[in-house]
């Protein structure tokens, strides 16, 4: 993972280049990497979540082809 920046253009201005690296740090998943990283997880509790997470997936596919076949 590389530093997240930004470039100021011409006469711009400090709020607009702000809101520009606010979204570039919202596209890069910056924060929600920080937020899963601050406390540590146990590998079995990682599987489990993924494990649960692909499961969640799997039936909300199911039930919109179930519904799509009406």
């Amino acid at each position: 993972m590389g530093v997240t920046y930004v470039v100021a253009g011409d006469n711009e201005s400090f709020d607009s280049l702000l809101r520009r690296f606010k979204k570039k740090v919202q596209k890069d998943r910056i924060l929600s990497e920080i937020r899963k990283r601050r406390y540590f997880e146990q590998p079995s509790i990682i599987r489990k979540r993924k494990r649960a997470a692909k499961l969640r997936k799997s039936r909300r596919t199911t039930l919109k082809d179930k519904r799509k076949s009406y």
